[in-house]
């Protein structure tokens, strides 16, 4: 009867083990301030393509890159060229605040 419970109970340690290891060396992700991230919003028919300045969840502030009406005929072009801009801005807002 001991030996039939030996294996599943030498796993279960093991599992135990290497969880525990798992945990004691893990290391909490580091806090990394505030930052600047490309964002958009659809008010009132019109897509705002913006930059947030954002920390913990909160906003902090926002720049807005571009309006594009929901109805411009060339909004698909306009929108992937102000989210590049926006992505752009981001980085180099982000690089001067480091």
């Amino acid at each position: 009867m001991m030996r039939v419970l030996a294996l599943p109970v030498v796993l279960l340690l093991a599992v135990l083990l290497a969880a525990l290891l798992i945990a004691a060396f893990r290391r909490p992700e580091p806090d990394r301030g505030p930052d600047w991230e490309p964002a958009t919003e659809l008010r009132d028919g019109v897509t705002v393509v913006l930059v947030r300045h954002v920390a913990g969840g909160r906003e902090l502030g926002r720049q807005v890159v571009a309006e594009i009406p929901a109805d411009a005929p060339d909004w698909e072009t306009r929108y992937h060229e102000a989210m590049a801009a926006a992505r752009s801005r981001a980085a180099a807002l982000h690089s001067e605040a480091d």
